[in-house]
């Protein structure tokens, strides 16, 4: 039987709050449809049909995706997606940036996110409708993708990370990752996890993955598909050279209309503004929203700006015309990747795109993108929210029970609730017996402060600090002898910590710390298949899903 319950997690986007329960009307402009009205899901499917001749060809498409499956052994269900993708089939897709061993929770609940929208979206409409995944390869930024978080054998949070190897600042993806380095995290790794009937398993399979991946983003992609082969997840690296040179028309449309396309991206943040929203992505007078990896600088990932007529770096040290651009377009497109405001345009470019799982702060920033899709003859598709999830293991739901403690209570107020069981357990009054004597103290020495002061007006400083030292003594002391008392309860602590550490680590929501590494060898993929039989909810939401 499916033991889960659903929790109302605090959104900390406001835009982002205000789309998905539709408490702000002034907000629909910004949005093209809504992903909790079934309406809108029949009319985009019926609007890309008309947007066909805007986007890539779907048979070419169909052939780089098989290519770039391949490295991973598709199964025959992501086969019969990426078929259907070269017969026009719609897509639902989400992505993210590649992280070690797929980095935290969330991109996990992302891609079952997909999964499930694809599903549904399939039995409303009658239609095959293909969960797709793009890898954010192109990304430079190494220190967010080359770590992960697991809990130690001694239930203590723990880093694992890779140095990044010496060579220019370029794309996750060109980033290699020598053989010994994988065979390090992996040792790291087998050191860190406790043992389990699973731990073989799962050491086994990562060092498979490793001796065909040069990349963080090769095992990222080997792990998606190892995981989500059997649901037809069809897998892309958006700095993939095939999938490049599928772009280069559309790199050519943003080379070519840039100016256009600034103005919309600042007219939007003007609009977003406006309404009294904080801005979630930078949109900057003259920036390209481009990037160029430099080919003098060893394929450096340098963002563009326009100034004088041409595009230059940040620097001014480097600058191309607009027709040196679109030569690099039509020869060298793979020198060429998005950012945040124009990789929309382009995965709508690649993909029929009948709706995208996003994150609370992407949902944020993908307000600015509507005036940019339609500047391009385009239109924004159905923005999904993406589901989230805690996974509750037996022993912490046990120790929940046993102290009373709600999830609730957890993520909001585990430190107070903590420190009041404690309290409760207080069969000598410390803290009660303390303050009196502090009172007790304070209320005695006042006059005596108050008699030196008529004796001479400087003791009265002297005298004031002299009573705040004592008093500092006393609560030194009360700290010390609770600290002392404390010592009884040190089991429950570690039972209360361990509850904080699986369900708040680091005092954030689990799905932003710890890796599916963590699962997997406790489980196997049973808290896999726990999350895709889990309820599933368009417009997003919270489910806590006990092992």
């Amino acid at each position: 039987m499916m033991s889960t319950e659903s929790y109302r997690l605090p959104v900390a986007q406001p835009l982002t709050e205000a789309y998905i329960h539709r408490t702000d009307e002034r907000i629909e402009e910004l949005y093209s449809y809504h992903a909790g009205n079934e309406g809108d899901w029949e009319r985009r499917s019926l609007a890309l049909r008309d947007l066909t001749p805007t986007r890539a060809n779907a048979a070419a498409v169909a052939d780089s995706l098989r290519v770039y499956q391949a490295k991973w052994g598709a199964s025959e269900e992501a086969l019969a997606n990426i078929a259907a993708i070269s017969e026009g089939a719609p897509v639902v897709i989400g992505g993210q940036q590649a992280g070690l061993w797929t980095g935290p929770l969330l991109v996990i609940h992302k891609v079952v996110s997909i999964i499930h929208a694809a599903r549904s979206a399939s039995e409303q409409l009658g239609t095959k409708v293909v969960p797709v995944f793009w890898i954010a390869g192109e990304d430079h930024d190494w220190d967010e993708a080359n770590h992960t978080y697991v809990i130690t054998a001694e239930q203590e949070l723990k880093k694992l990370a890779a140095a990044r190897p010496e060579g220019p600042r370029t794309s996750v993806s060109r980033t290699v990752l020598a053989p010994e380095a994988w065979e390090q995290l992996i040792a790291d790794l087998e050191q860190s996890l406790p043992h389990s009937e699973f731990k073989p398993q799962l050491l086994e399979k990562l060092t498979d993955l490793s001796g065909q991946a040069s990349s963080l983003s090769d095992m990222f992609a080997g792990l998606l598909s190892y995981l989500f082969g059997s649901e037809g997840l069809v897998l892309l690296d958006a700095d993939c050279p095939e999938i490049r040179r599928l772009e280069a028309p559309m790199f050519r449309k943003l080379i070519e209309r840039n100016d256009e396309l600034e103005q919309a991206y600042l007219s939007a943040a003007d609009k977003v503004k406006s309404l009294g929203y904080t801005l979630q992505a930078d949109v900057v007078p003259g920036s390209a929203n481009l990037f160029l990896f430099h080919p003098e600088k060893g394929g450096e990932r340098t963002l563009l700006h326009k100034k004088e007529g041409s595009f230059q770096d940040r620097k001014g040290l480097s600058s191309w015309t607009a027709e040196e651009l679109l030569q690099i377009a039509d020869e060298q497109p793979e020198l060429l990747s998005n950012n945040v405001l124009t990789r929309p345009l382009m995965q709508d470019y690649l993909f029929p795109v009948l709706g995208t799982v996003l994150g609370p702060g992407e949902i944020a920033y993908w307000a600015l993108t509507g005036g940019a899709f339609r500047t391009l003859g385009m239109e924004m598709p159905i923005i999904v929210p993406r589901m989230s999830y805690t996974l509750i293991e037996g022993t912490i739901a046990k120790n929940m029970a046993k102290y009373e403690l709600s999830f609730r209570d957890v993520m909001e107020r585990f430190d107070d609730c903590k420190e009041a069981w404690l309290k409760e357990q207080d069969g000598l009054a410390i803290e009660e017996k303390f303050g009196a004597v502090r009172a007790s103290f304070e209320e005695m020495y006042k006059p005596l402060v108050d008699m030196a002061a008529t004796v001479q007006a400087g003791l009265a400083k002297l005298g004031e600090t002299n009573m705040t030292k004592i008093l500092e003594q006393i609560s030194y002391m009360e700290s010390k002898t609770v600290d002392a008392y404390n010592k009884q309860f040190e089991a429950s602590i570690r039972q209360l910590d361990r509850v904080a550490t699986a369900i708040l680590p680091a005092r954030k929501p689990q799905e932003r710390v710890l890796s599916m590494v963590v699962y997997w060898n406790r489980y196997g993929d049973a808290w896999l298949s726990k999350l895709l039989d889990a309820p599933y909810d368009r417009t997003g939401g919270h489910e806590i899903v006990y092992l």
